[in-house]
């Protein structure tokens, strides 16, 4: 969620930013250090909350519409976390890629349904959260690399809101989402890539490699940011929601991390 806002006063939420976003972090790295079940079932939580927020930002779509919308990720995402948390892992992919066109037709039955996005929600929430599972069981991934991604895209958004409301100057995208700046971006990517290439060697990567993996996931942390964004311009909110008091909801604190997430797996799969 990196805002990255210019021009604006200071903050009377950043309180309850801090407080809230050390409680994340904190929870965050409890999950990812126990690993298994209990990572699983934080992941499946996280994505009932999101995908429930997901569905309330399609205003114009039937109630019985936005039923499916959060019904179809929770379903689908959930068997495929599971699987890979089991000993089935190896489904995880053909359950999602199964179930992306039948929850596509089962909107299209619907009055008022929206097929498309029903379909694309169980891939945007399914895959990134059986990847997330599956890099911390992957002996290539484990803790480490999990909490350097979770630490990369945190300082990502957390240096784009800092150097945009200091530095302001030029929309980066103004209409989809006016606050964020070219500053932002490019404060984001660089602290990114700081912390990135000075944890790297703590994991044995060399610094160099793990600073510019750590600018490329800042780069496609703020494109998932930006998607979220349109999102919200298209319902008219400001926020996914209002659980995280200072963050918005829960989609707003993880549409970075979701693609994130995705292209360290490739990365990982990728790796001899």
């Amino acid at each position: 969620m990196a805002r990255g806002r210019a021009g604006e006063p200071g903050d009377p939420a950043l309180g309850s930013r801090i407080a809230s976003g050390a409680l994340l972090a904190a929870g965050a790295t409890a999950v990812v250090l126990l690993g298994g079940w209990w990572l699983a079932l934080a992941v499946l939580a996280v994505l009932g909350l999101a995908a429930r927020e997901w569905a309330a930002l399609a205003p114009a779509v039937s109630p019985a519409g936005q039923r499916l919308l959060a019904a179809a990720p929770i379903l689908a995402g959930g068997a495929a976390v599971i699987a890979t948390t089991g000993t089935a892992g190896a489904f995880a992919g053909p359950i999602l890629l199964l179930a992306a066109p039948v929850a596509a037709a089962a909107g299209a039955l619907l009055p008022g349904g929206a097929p498309h996005r029903t379909a694309w929600g169980v891939l945007y929430f399914g895959a990134p959260a059986a990847v997330f599972v599956w890099l911390r069981q992957e002996p290539r991934g484990g803790a480490g690399p999990l909490l350097w991604l979770l630490a990369v895209v945190a300082a990502t958004d957390t240096a784009a809101y800092a150097f945009g409301r200091t530095i302001g100057g030029a929309r980066l995208a103004p209409r989809i989402s006016p606050g964020k700046t070219w500053a932002g971006l490019l404060g984001g990517v660089a602290t990114a890539a700081i912390v990135g290439g000075c944890a790297g060697p703590f994991l044995g990567w060399p610094w160099a490699p793990a600073g510019a993996l750590a600018a490329g996931l800042a780069l496609v942390a703020q494109g998932g940011d930006l998607f979220e964004s349109w999102l919200k311009r298209c319902a008219g909110v400001k926020d996914s929601g209002a659980l995280l008091p200072g963050h918005g909801g829960i989609l707003d604190r993880i549409d970075g991390l979701l693609p994130a997430t995705l292209v360290l797996g490739l990365v990982v799969a990728l790796l001899p």
